[in-house]
């Protein structure tokens, strides 16, 4: 299995939500992640759970260490996230994590947003938290 993670795997890992344990067991095993997704991060880091910086930037450290890749987003990322968004009828930034899931060559993107057991390209989205209590 060649996993991608969705922002909200990686949130959980910064809260003291019941959830946090599953994510960090997703990303245990290694993965990847754009760079959309950390930028995601950090947003809700810094402006939900009010971290502070050096929590957040040791964070990144310990993802960047942990993920296999870290995945850019280029244009022909965004060219392929657009027709995503117009013919799975995704939000345009779901389609975003989506494209760079599927051109990271990965078979599972792991997303609490998405619908569970949907296949697109190869690429199947799970919820790990599905039976877990939040």
């Amino acid at each position: 299995m060649k996993a991608f993670f969705d922002s909200n795997i990686l949130i959980y890992t910064a809260t003291s939500d019941p959830r946090k344990q599953q994510a960090t067991a997703c990303l245990s095993d290694g993965g990847y992640a754009s760079v959309q997704v950390l930028n995601e991060f950090v947003h809700v880091a810094r402006r939900k759970l009010r971290k502070d910086w050096p929590v957040i930037e040791l964070a990144l450290v310990q993802f960047r260490v942990s993920l296999i890749d870290i995945v850019p987003i280029t244009l022909n990322t965004h060219a392929s996230a657009v027709a995503l968004a117009r013919s799975h009828n995704f939000s345009f930034y779901d389609a975003l994590i989506v494209a760079a899931a599927i051109e990271a060559g990965c078979d599972t993107l792991y997303s609490e947003d998405m619908q569970h057991g949907r296949s697109i390209d190869g690429l199947t989205i799970i919820n790990p938290f599905l039976g877990s209590t939040p």
